[in-house]
Order: structure tokens, then C-alpha cells, then sequence
């Protein structure tokens, strides 16, 4: 075998030589009457009535014996074998394919089906025509390809070779679908709110920016949708969610990426403990759904989620796993005990408190677990737990050390919301850039009354990843960001 230039110099002389026949080497019609699942499922039938069918494929093997050559072809239900016979389509129409076909190619078949000697379903081919030559060969040694990366940045070779990467993607498909037949069925519509907005918010992280020149506007991808979210609330609806983008310029690590898929639904009159009884009828019936049981595999290890799920405080973890207080420490005392613990403090209280959290309480957390409680300030729009309380009405579902949901009850009060982002503002000048900022926009709206109500997030990515036991985002997200190859 030659070097990969050789043998595109070769194929591309193979494409001339097809031009040159007459035939369109990329034509935009085929004829197909059956697909491979189904030719193989009605086999018996079609092959007693001798009817002639016409397959299409991408060409995946190639064997010759004389006078014969056998081929598998594979489309997106299936893979068959095909065969060629010289004495069936003539000398020069067999020289042809032998000269001018490569694996890779996709090829338009017709013929009858029959059994080989050996018990094959197999198509006799009377008649062909290309549908698209490859101008590159497939790899041969792609399976186990040790080069993980490669396979992420070649997403279509990953396809192509690896049946259960397919599968992994179908079903990210089919949950989503479900999680949306739930919600329409609670009552929930589906809405799509901006991807770039004049201020981002909605979440503590850094955006990416952009400019819009019809407009010499300055813009952010959005980091959330849940302001525009609630201002739907305002508008009068009860029940709305979205499923879509959100962009953070932040860390790269098994469950961030730059982009991600975020499913938000906020709901009118009801608070954060109503949202956790909804997250376990909405995952009992997902689960069942899909796997017909409420116990996943992880990592090698189970995952019951079966309900009803624990409850625990954040400030107990906290005291559980670090020894800390949090109800008791001063600020300056938590950076100088993070410090110890190889943590660099930024921010205020509750983000120093987060970040001891997620390196030495989350990872203990395997089976599903509501984190409620969490310190008033690590959620500027979130309702105080109670009157004079300094811990939030809300709660993290947490399984297998990923954060999958964040869900309050929603501060509507427009002065607390006020003097809240005037907080935020605060610690972002002093160097957190993670801080929500100030939306006047938002606020104004709130003054015109927002009803009580509960929001929920959820990474559907993350989700996807728990599910289908992937250890990484990037397993589960067709395209994902990847360094561009030195």
C-alpha cells in the first residue's frame, strides 16, 4: 500500500476514468427500494419471489475469486453482502468495477437476493452505479485506535467504525425526546429565548464575546437562558422550558465543555421542594422508559434511582468531609483553610465554600443526592430559605461526583434582586470574573411583578454521559472542542 497522497493520486485517476465512461461520479438521485435491516428482514420473501431490489451503501470489504468478488456494503440500518459475478454483468462492466471501486466508495446495487454456499443473505448484482468515490481510504487500523483525540476530531471515522458510538449518540437523541414528552405532558411549552445577548447572566461564569457590526453592538453568547426565561414569566406564561446552547469561556475537563446543551424549565407557583419531587418523576420515568428499570452501570460501579433520594445540607457535607464550620468561619479564616487544602480562594464566602466542596464532598457523592441549603450568596437569584436565613431555597442533584441539576425557588423581589447583583458587582471588581452582573434590564421587569416560582437546569450533556456510562463530555458530544493539532 502506498502513502495516503499515492493513493489518492490513484483514486482520483479511478474518478477520471469513471467521468470518462460517461457516468457521474457524485450523481444526485438513486433509486433505493429497500434498506439493509430491511432487505435481511423480509430475506425469505423476497428472495422465494426472485424480486429484484436496489441497495445502496457505503462499500466496507472487498474479496475476489475469479470470476467472483464479494463485498459487504453498509447504510445507516445495516450491513450486506453483495456479490459480482462476471458471467452475470458481462466482462467489461466487471473489469470496470474491479478497475475503478475502492472500500469507501458508496454504490447503488440491484439484483436478487439468495443464500451463499456458507448460508449468506446475499444480493446477486445485476446492475450498479456509483453514488460517491472517496477520494481517501479508511483507515484499517482505526478500532482501538489508541490516539483517543483523533477519534474526536474525526468524529466521521468514529461513526463509521465504531457501532457502539453510534448508539451512544442515538440515544442522547431518544432521551432528549423523552425528557420533552414529560414536560409536555406536565404542561410545560417549549420556547426558544436569545444566544446572544447584550449582558450575559443566569449563571456565575465568564462569557464569550462578540460584535455585531449591523449594529456596532457588542454582544455575549449567552451562559443561560434563565432571564429571559423568567421575563416570560412576567409575560404571564407558567410553565416554560428550553432545551439549547449555552457557551462558557472557562476550564476544559470531563464534564466542561466550551459549548453544552442545557435543558431549563421554570414553573410558576411552585418552590424548590416541589422541583425535587418533579426530578424524581421525571427521571423514574425516563429511566423506565429507556431501560425498562430504575439501575444504571457507571464506571464499574451501580447506580440505584430508585425514590425517594436524600436530602443532605451543603454545610454538613462541608463539616462531614473538611472539618469546616461554615456557619461559624469568617471569610478570612475559609481562604486561609482553603489555602491549606491546595485551593485558591476566590471570590466571596460561598464560592470559596464551592470550590473546597466540589474537590473533597462531591466526589464522595455516587448514588443520587439532593444538595439543598446551599450559603445565601452562591446564588444571587435565588429566594432566601427563610426570613433572616443565610442559606438558599435550593438544591444540586449530584450523581457519580457530576452536578446534573441546579434548581431554586426564584427571588422575585426586585430590591433584594437589586442589592444582590450590587454584591456581585462588588466581587467582580475585585477580581472575580465569574460574578453575575449587574442587569437593569431584568430588574426593571421584575418590577412590574413576577409570581413565586421554580427554576430548574440541567447539563444535558452530563446526563447523557451518566447514561450511557461515558467518562468524558466529549464522549457524548458529536463535535466537541478539541486543541487544534500542532
Amino acid at each position: 500500500m502506498g502513502t495516503i497522497d499515492e493513493i489518492r493520486k490513484a483514486r482520483l485517476k479511478k474518478l477520471k476514468a469513471i467521468e470518462n465512461r460517461g457516468f457521474l461520479a457524485y450523481p444526485g438521485q438513486t433509486k433505493r427500494t429497500h434498506t439493509g435491516e430491511l432487505a435481511l428482514k423480509d430475506f425469505s420473501k423476497l428472495a422465494r419471489a426472485k424480486k429484484e431490489i436496489v441497495l445502496v451503501g457505503r462499500i466496507m470489504s472487498l474479496r475476489q475469486h475469479g470470476g467472483l468478488t464479494f463485498a459487504h456494503i453498509e447504510d445507516e440500518t445495516d450491513k450486506i453482502q453483495i456479490v459480482f459475478k462476471k458471467d452475470r454483468i458481462g466482462e467489461k462492466s466487471y473489469k470496470f468495477f474491479l478497475d475503478n471501486f475502492d472500500i469507501g466508495d458508496f454504490i447503488e446495487t440491484r439484483g436478487i437476493l439468495f443464500k451463499t454456499k456458507k448460508g449468506e443473505k446475499t444480493l446477486e448484482v445485476q446492475d450498479f452505479k456509483i453514488l460517491a468515490k472517496s477520494l481517501l481510504p479508511l483507515p484499517e487500523k482505526w478500532h482501538g485506535l489508541k490516539d483517543v483525540e483523533e477519534r474526536f476530531r474525526k468524529r466521521y471515522l468514529d461513526l463509521i467504525f465504531n457501532p457502539e458510538v453510534k448508539k451512544k449518540f442515538e440515544l442522547r437523541t431518544r432521551i432528549i425526546q423523552e425528557i420533552r414528552n414529560f414536560l409536555e405532558k406536565e404542561g410545560f411549552l417549549e420556547v426558544e429565548t436569545p444566544i446572544l445577548q447584550p449582558l450575559y447572566g443566569g449563571a456565575k461564569a465568564r462569557p464569550f464575546k462578540t460584535h455585531l457590526n449591523a449594529l456596532d453592538l457588542d454582544l455575549y453568547l449567552r451562559i443561560s437562558p434563565e432571564l429571559y426565561l423568567k421575563r416570560l414569566i412576567v409575560g404571564g406564561f407558567e410553565k416554560v422550558y428550553e432545551i439549547g446552547k449555552c457557551f462558557r469561556n472557562e476550564g476544559m475537563d470531563k464534564s466542561h465543555n466550551p459549548d453544552f446543551t442545557m435543558l431549563e424549565f421554570y414553573w410558576t407557583y411552585a418552590d424548590y421542594k416541589d422541583l425535587m419531587k418533579l426530578a424524581e418523576e421525571m427521571f423514574s420515568q425516563l429511566f423506565k422508559k429507556i431501560f425498562g428499570k430504575l439501575e444504571i452501570n457507571y464506571e464499574g460501579k451501580k447506580i440505584n434511582f430508585r425514590p425517594p433520594w436524600p436530602r443532605v445540607e451543603f454545610t454538613q457535607l462541608l463539616r462531614k468531609y473538611t472539618k469546616i464550620n461554615l456557619d461559624e468561619i469568617h471569610v478570612e479564616a475559609l481562604k486561609k483553610e482553603a489555602k491549606k487544602l491546595g485551593i485558591k480562594a476566590q471570590g466571596g464566602k460561598a464560592e470559596i465554600a464551592d470550590e473546597i466542596y466540589k474537590k473533597f464532598c462531591r466526589p464522595k457523592l455516587w448514588q443520587p443526592t439532593f444538595v439543598i441549603h446551599h450559603p445565601l450568596d452562591a446564588f444571587p437569584l435565588a429566594k432566601q430559605l427563610e426570613k433572616k436565613s443565610d442559606k438558599t431555597a435550593n438544591f444540586q442533584l449530584v450523581v457519580a461526583d457530576f452536578e446534573l441539576v441546579n434548581a431554586f425557588s426564584e427571588l422575585n423581589d426586585p430590591l433584594e434582586q437589586r442589592k444582590r447583583f450590587k454584591e456581585q458587582e462588588k466581587i467582580f471588581k475585585e477580581g472575580f470574573k465569574e460574578a453575575q452582573r449587574m442587569d437593569e434590564d431584568y430588574i426593571e421587569a421584575l418590577e412590574y411583578g413576577m409570581p413565586p416560582a421554580a427554576g430548574f437546569g440541567m447539563g444535558i450533556d452530563r446526563l447523557v454521559a451518566l447514561l450511557t456510562d461515558s467518562h468524558s463530555l466529549r464522549e457524548i458530544i458529536l463535535f466537541p472542542t478539541m486543541r487544534p493539532k500542532q
